[in-house]
């Protein structure tokens, strides 16, 4: 019998359909279920998908994610149209979308960002409704409180069981395609009335323990692909060699240590861009010189954090996202290495999210105004580029938030009179540190005090601000439509900013 064994998708599906023999094995080893189909448009015809309904997707597969493309190419064959696009993230590899838009198939989106050649035409007016960005918590609480409903999720899992028990990795085998943490998905999968799992490899039962429990699951479609584990590095995710965001990550390290957030059990988030995850080397060499580690860190966990938790510099991880394949295989094999969703994560209404007990996470920025204001979802150009992401969750939750950026970017200053949008506001953000300066949001008079008197040279925002301009010169104001394309939503679900069609006649 092949139960004791994976059992590979290219021994299961030929040509894309399911092979009765091996499903009546398992239909005999399970008892008499349905839920493993033979294809996506049987899937579709299931879950009674029809015009106007709302559908999910999960983003751990980052630029490498093949389920979105798969499933709204069908969904379009069937001639379903006028649909919501739920989906915790967006990347470059989404471009096809555009042509799903143009035909009526999609009609609205919601995500908390989106990159390339999709959020260039998004900018320039290619929706009819403007896109609705909300962050990772913001978009855990409105799916939690219904006003973000989903008719039918489509999540891609590496592994599955004939019941429905999925996971971001596979147990058995090294090579196998993973995400790591399903956090995103989980809530989708809970809360979705009807739930599709894709994957490439079903297992036999029990899949345990599972990132999504088969109680939440309704069907599973096998298919050759479910996305390219490279593609988790890509986007955000990057390691620096830059002489200039080493020597941000090294200031902000300093800052760091002498904020009063630096202790033995601290716990921290590290972000995704390349001075953020410096960042974690220079901390690493703190820690090691004064005998400290940290309880937890929180997040998208990168191989760094795997790293020091394995040198016992981290007492336990908590993932909602993996950021590499490193930290994928520690989700796998490591029961301090923790999966959550994104309502333990950051969901705005959950008192005891994790983001509330951070002593400090350190997060990056396209743009950072005088008012502490910071900009991560538009550039310079105001076209779409970015995410929001666990930004303004983290910055507010934190004791203390740390935002990196350059001074200036090529000929474009980093810090600005008004950021283009904002993202996270200045309220909740503590310190700005840049290659040619620090500043302290004057709210936080006590980090003032004790940076000061630990002999750094503070400036203030303004300060900064000037020279930046006085490096590069002050940014021409972009032109905008009245027409807006995109609402931004704080973490609370309130809006706290749009995006306009750029004009550029």
């Amino acid at each position: 019998m092949e139960l004791n064994r994976i059992i590979h998708i290219n021994e299961i599906a030929q040509n894309g359909a399911f092979d009765e023999t091996k499903a009546l094995i398992y239909k005999g080893s399970m008892g008499n279920h349905e839920k493993m189909l033979s294809s996506i448009r049987e899937a579709i015809e299931k879950t009674g998908l029809k015009d106007g309904m709302t559908i999910s997707f999960h983003h751990h597969f980052r630029n490498g994610d093949y389920i979105v493309n798969m499933v709204m190419d069908e969904i379009a064959k069937m001639g379903i149209k006028g649909l919501t696009v739920a989906a915790s993230s967006l990347a470059s590899c989404h471009a096809p979308l555009i042509e799903h838009i143009k035909n009526g198939v999609i009609k609205h989106i919601e995500t908390s960002g989106m990159r390339g050649e999709l959020a260039e035409q998004v900018s320039r007016g290619l929706m009819e409704f403007p896109v609705v960005f909300r962050s990772h918590g913001g978009r855990a609480a409105a799916i939690e409180r219904g006003e973000l409903h989903i008719d039918v999720a489509f999540l891609g899992a590496p592994s599955c069981d004939p019941m429905g028990n999925a996971n971001g990795y596979n147990r058995d085998e090294e090579n196998a395609t993973m995400c790591g943490s399903l956090g995103y998905a989980k809530v989708d999968a809970q809360y979705a009335d009807k739930v599709v799992i894709l994957t490439d490899h079903v297992v036999p039962y029990p899949n345990t323990p599972s990132g999504i429990p088969a109680i939440q699951v309704d069907y599973i479609v096998p298919v050759q692909n479910i996305g390219d584990p490279a593609g988790i590095m890509s986007g955000a995710t990057r390691y620096t060699k830059n002489p200039k965001e080493l020597l941000i990550a090294k200031t902000a390290a300093q800052v760091i240590e002498h904020s009063g957030c630096f202790y033995d059990g601290f716990s921290m988030q590290m972000g995704s861009g390349g001075a953020s995850l410096a960042t974690a080397r220079f901390l690493r060499e703190k820690m090691e010189q004064e005998n400290i580690h940290a309880h937890f860190a929180l997040g998208g966990i990168t191989g760094q954090i795997v790293e020091m938790h394995e040198a016992g510099l981290i007492d336990k991880i908590l993932d909602v996202q993996s950021f590499d394949l490193i930290a994928a295989n520690s989700l796998k094999n490591n029961r301090f290495h923790t999966q959550i969703d994104g309502r333990f994560y950051a969901g705005y209404d959950n008192g005891g999210c994790a983001v509330n007990a951070l002593d400090f996470v350190v997060l990056s920025a396209l743009e950072i105004d005088t008012e502490f204001n910071v900009n991560v979802l538009t550039g310079s150009d105001g076209v779409i580029r970015g995410a929001i992401g666990g930004h303004p969750d983290t910055a507010a939750g934190a004791k203390m938030s740390v935002v990196v950026a350059p001074l200036t970017r090529g000929r474009i200053p980093t810090v600005v009179k008004k950021v283009n949008t904002v993202v996270t506001p200045g309220a909740v953000v503590d310190v700005v540190v840049t290659e040619q300066g620090i500043a302290v949001n004057p709210r936080r008079q006590d980090l003032i005090d004790r940076l000061t008197a630990e002999g750094f040279k503070l400036n203030t925002i303004e300060e900064l601000r000037e020279k930046a301009e006085k490096t590069v010169g002050a940014p021409e104001p972009i032109k905008y439509l009245d027409r807006v394309v995109g609402v931004v939503l704080y973490r609370d679900n309130t809006v706290i900013d749009v995006i306009r069609q750029i004009d550029e006649t």
